[in-house]
């Protein structure tokens, strides 16, 4: 079954920008998300295989409309609620 992610062959995306970007992040919570991925991994919440398949299972739409972090974002929380460190909706405020 191929994932929103897996555009390999697809038309319609537009060209690829192949600049090199100097600036790993843009904005200050971008940098936090990366750090709370890396504390929940490290603490054992759950594993890179784990938020890769989070990313991947997004609906398609929110996929696309998404930016990489939000993705990451996304992911995290749904890990959250799935893992039961958080309850149902509590993070949609």
């Amino acid at each position: 079954m191929a994932r929103i992610n897996d555009v390999g062959g697809m038309q319609g995306f537009g060209a690829v920008d192949t600049a090199d970007d100097a600036e790993p992040f843009h904005a200050d919570w971008e940098v936090r998300v990366l750090g709370i991925l890396n504390a929940l991994r490290d603490q054992g919440v759950f594993n890179t295989d784990e938020f890769r398949d989070a990313i991947e299972s997004l609906p398609p739409a929110e996929y696309l409309a998404t930016s990489y972090y939000e993705r990451w974002f996304k992911a995290i929380c749904a890990l959250l609620e799935r893992k039961g460190v958080i309850g149902p909706g509590e993070l949609d405020d």
